[in-house]
């Protein structure tokens, strides 16, 4: 069991950096909080590339077939969620220019994902929404990746399940007020 003095921010033993001197005493030296901080998150920017390189792995995989990129299946996805976006709308949620977003939708429209219209009230908006096809694209990959979290989540006490929810909850939340 740690002495509780050397515990960090995660509850694991505090590793201490060991220093050889010229007297031939190694001596120890605690690691400030900050530090402890920088080393948490030095871990969780490993464990997060990971788990997105075994994600994006299997998504590449199941957009491959389709030539979907991951922008463009990003955008499939929020698509998904509303009824119509603007093109405007589109470029600000990609971070594109509408120029960009527009390549992005001739693409998706090529290949039978979206339709675009224009607007009844003004004719210079360009509408987007997704067809039947897109969304069954969208929604055969979420299962994919639901079939996935629920192997994960087998690897999980229930408790820590709801952790695990309440913290992505969190991290979602910071991420959608950006």
């Amino acid at each position: 069991m740690p002495n509780p003095s050397s515990v960090g921010l995660t509850g694991n033993a505090r590793i201490s950096s060991l220093l050889g001197l010229n007297t031939g005493v190694l001596t120890a030296f605690a690691r400030s909080p900050a530090d402890e901080i920088r080393a948490d998150a030095e871990r969780l920017s490993h464990i997060i590339l990971e788990m997105q390189r075994c994600f994006v792995l299997r998504l590449s995989k199941q957009l491959a077939p389709g030539n979907v990129s991951f922008p463009q299946f990003f955008l499939l996805t929020y698509l998904d969620q509303k009824e119509v976006l603007t093109m405007s709308a589109i470029a600000q949620k990609m971070g594109h220019t509408t120029a960009a977003a527009s390549g992005l939708v001739a693409r998706l429209e090529n290949l039978g994902y979206v339709l675009r219209s224009v607007a009844r009230d003004d004719r210079r908006k360009v509408m987007v929404c997704i067809t039947a096809k897109g969304s069954a694209l969208v929604r055969r990959i979420r299962e994919e990746m639901v079939g996935n979290l629920v192997k994960i989540l087998d690897h999980l006490t229930p408790d820590e399940q709801k952790v695990w929810l309440q913290i992505y909850g969190k991290i979602y939340d910071y991420c959608q007020s950006k």
